[in-house]
């Protein structure tokens, strides 16, 4: 009954079988699997260097690289050399002892002893063995291989595809036919390792996961297009006759309200109310999303044996297999450098912040030029065609500092001198969202927070050096400004972003095919040798192992930070996704659209463009799943001050129960937003002298050539003393209060959904533990069996 519990399928991963999230055969594992040492090929190599030849090295460089590979072989490494015309090939074989040992410290480790590299060596098992001794074994002068990699002793390093396995992952995943089946992700975990297998894991969940908002998302931008002809609201602007401010200095002149009645039906489509339920839907979802997230990857890490996994305790037990006299790096904190840590970080974030001043200053002068230019049409449309240069020149600025934020964060990692890889990789990935997210969103919150409302009115105009005027919100509100911020980003982002990723891996893969000499192909022998399994003992001919060589070296390089790179853009658009949803309710159908693609883009480039990543061990996503969590609480947040800030849905409920036709109760036979617009537009009188002293009068002039007397413009002002209304502060008051109550609902609602939902299934924590009560049996066996 135990051995059957062991081996029975999770539910949950059953159920997403069905429904094509994942693929997965369920027993493959089981008939691949091979007794300990039979996984072990002799003449497998587990690394491969390249280096220039010797004509075309100093000497220093050669002795270097001479004394390098003197240091593997006192190891016991095996060392092949293959000749290239300008190349050096050292392929690296380890020794078996070195994985026996390895084996040996996880089975008497704490937490890593029931891991799966217990029982199999499969090669990414060896790779990322031999890729942490190779890392930690310095030549006589201290330098490691990443020095001498910096100073091109070698060219480069990488570990060699398995072309069986490659070929099968290509044929049912890395294809474009493939987009819409599932991930066998127990294929990638084997071939990359546990890390990359998560990473496909989560990207796959977050897109299925994506589809009720996406569909949600288009019932309510459905419902905005309902309204089209029906809304008191979309009927009062396209039949007004009232006349509006200019909205610039010189040349603007006074504008009829019916002129933006195409604006007004585009703001409804993002501005009704609808958008209110939606946010409030999209902030309970990023929780269950998480949620069902842990309990998703807890059956996965159950089922590869990594749920106690360990990662200080890998490190160590890779310690002592590379050096047994080893002495364990020590646990530094320094407050000196967490403080200049922490000042640098603060004056980057300052900078991107400036950098947001700096897009509002083009903005601003981008509309008075265009609204003072002879085109009617850049005049009419000055500040729409602003908002949508301002986004792509937002772009340009966000590609700039994506490389400027990568440079600065490493810098900090290396003030704060961590103690291990994973903690620097930890600090970078915090440090270099923290720059990515203010980078993105600065602008973003500017609009959503501050355009309209700072601006001033008619005599008291808010100026950027005395100069130019702030803008100035539509009266249909200003929703529609942030929509096209986010949407412009959004689109531009995701496309050409995607369009480089897959075409630089491939234009660089075709550069290097170019400029290398092609080999001849392989001999029959030697590809019936390559299609036989589980061969130990046979080699392929020299040509042929240097032309696979070749063809790896030829692969796009990759680092430690390779995946990182997929992570930060997918949670980016997490980010787009969740916190100003309320603006824009089609985010989340174009990133369902956008990660159907990316699976199969990420897929094809790291099977087929680009060299083998090390495959590395882990049971969870890291620091990200924080992230996440962080960025859910900020998406509550932002939506209920977008919704209760930026949108009109505050004003409008007020205008409808206090201050409309309804607010009596006693009219039946209309609608009770008539009259809203002009009930949120204020009067400047013509007369007044503040008024003359800012406009001219060939402003105050209609296209008809007839002169105001007065002119709206949006705000609750008396006209006499242009001092605020009573009504401003009961919607200000009302505003805050929903904010406050939307943010305390959510939050509730938050908790609750984290509480209901189990963290891991019962069935696997049961599983666990009869696991671990049959390893503790088969241990008590052991032991009186030797007594």
């Amino acid at each position: 009954m135990l051995e059957v519990s062991r081996h029975r399928r999770q539910p949950s991963i059953e159920l997403l079988e069905r429904i094509g999230v994942v693929r997965e055969n369920g027993n493959e594992n089981e008939k691949m699997s091979l007794p300990p040492l039979m996984q072990y090929n002799p003449v497998s190599y587990d690394y491969v260097l390249v280096a220039k030849t010797r004509d075309h090295l100093v000497r220093e460089t050669l002795k270097k690289q001479n004394e390098y590979i003197e240091e593997l072989k006192k190891k016991n490494f095996k060392i092949t050399k293959l000749i290239d015309e300008d190349l050096v090939f050292f392929g690296v074989t380890a020794p078996l002892e070195i994985f026996e040992k390895y084996r040996y410290l996880l089975k008497v480790s704490d937490a890593c002893n029931w891991s799966s590299d217990q029982k199999n060596l499969s090669l990414s098992t060896r790779i990322r063995v031999v890729h942490f001794i190779l890392n930690n074994t310095p030549i006589g002068t201290g330098e490691s291989l990443r020095e001498l990699m910096k100073t091109k002793v070698f060219e480069a390093r990488f570990c060699l595809h398995e072309k069986m396995k490659q070929r099968d992952l290509t044929e049912s995943w890395a294809r474009w036919t493939a987009c819409f089946q599932g991930q066998p992700i127990n294929a990638v975990r084997d071939y990359f390792g546990e890390k990359v297998a998560l990473y496909y894991l989560w990207l796959g969940w977050y897109t299925y996961m994506l589809i009720i908002p996406a569909l949600i998302g288009v019932i309510v931008f459905l419902y905005g297009i309902a309204f089209f002809n029906t809304s008191p609201l979309i009927k009062e602007v396209c039949d007004s006759d009232l006349v509006m401010c200019p909205l610039c200095d010189k040349r603007c002149k006074v504008w009829l309200l019916s002129d933006t009645c195409t604006y007004a039906k585009v703001s409804l489509l993002f501005d009704n109310d609808g958008t209110v339920a939606f946010a409030m839907v999209m902030a309970v979802w990023a929780t269950l999303f998480l949620e069902f997230w842990k309990r998703h990857r807890t059956s996965y890490v159950s089922q590869w044996k990594v749920s106690d996994w360990c990662e200080e305790e890998e490190e160590l037990i890779l310690e002592i297999v590379n050096n047994a006299n080893c002495e364990p790096k020590k646990f530094q904190h320094s407050y000196l450098h967490s403080s200049l840590v922490l000042i640098c970080v603060t004056l980057m974030i300052l900078v991107i912040i400036g950098l947001t001043h700096a897009l509002v200053v083009f903005r601003v002068i981008a509309a008075v030029q265009l609204a003072e230019g002879t085109s009617e049409f850049l005049s009419s449309h000055a500040n729409s065609i602003a908002m949508m240069l301002g986004a792509v020149f937002h772009y340009l600025i966000i590609t700039v500092m994506t490389r400027v934020n990568r440079i600065v964060a490493m810098k900090l990692c290396e003030i704060e001198k961590t103690r291990s890889f994973a903690a620097t990789e930890r600090s970078f990935t915090v440090k270099m969202f923290t720059f990515q997210f203010f980078t993105y969103f600065s602008s973003l919150f500017y609009v959503a927070f501050f355009l309209g409302r700072i601006n001033g009115y008619p005599g008291h105009y808010v100026r950027i050096a005395s100069k130019w005027r702030l803008e100035e919100c539509h009266p249909s509100g200003c929703l529609t400004d942030l929509f096209i911020q986010m949407a412009i980003i959004m689109v531009l982002k995701q496309t050409i972003s995607n369009v480089f990723e897959f075409s630089g891996p491939w234009f660089g893969k075709w550069i290097k095919r170019r400029r290398t000499k092609k080999l001849r192909r392989r001999c029959a022998h030697c590809y019936l040798k390559e299609e036989s399994q589980f061969k130990n003992g046979v080699e392929l001919c020299d040509n042929c192992k240097l032309r696979d060589w070749m063809n790896n070296y030829r692969l796009n390089d990759v680092d430690s930070f390779s995946l990182f790179k997929e992570f930060l853009e997918m949670v980016i658009q997490f980010s787009f996704t969740t916190i100003f949803v309320a603006a824009f309710p089609l985010a989340p159908l174009l990133a369902l659209i956008n990660n159907v693609i990316e699976i199969r883009l990420d897929a094809i480039k790291m099977v087929t463009l680009e060299r083998r990543l090390v495959p590395k061990k882990t049971n969870d996503i890291g620091v990200w799943i924080n992230l996440l969590e962080a960025i859910g609480v900020l998406a509550v947040i932002a939506n209920g001050l977008v919704i209760g800030v930026s949108s009109d849905f505050i004003p409008r409920l007020v205008y409808r129960y206090h201050y409309g036709p309804c607010a009596n109760g006693t009219v039946t036979d209309i609608d009770c937003m008539v009259g809203y617009i002009n009930n949120s537009l204020s009067i400047a009188t013509v007369d007044h002298q503040e008024i003359r002293r800012e406009f001219s009068p060939s402003q105050l002039e209609t296209p008809n050539g007839d002169n105001v007397t007065s002119c709206s413009y949006k705000d609750y002002r008396d006209s006499e003393d242009y001092a605020l209304k009573p009504q401003f502060w009961f919607i200000l008051a009302v505003r805050f209060a929903f904010v406050i109550l939307f943010e305390h609902i959510l939050v509730i609602c938050k908790f609750i959904a984290a509480w209901f939902v189990p963290a891991a299934p019962m069935h696997v924590k049961n599983e666990s533990l009869f696991d671990k009560l049959k390893r503790l049996k088969e241990e008590l066996r052991s032991f009186e069996a030797q007594r």
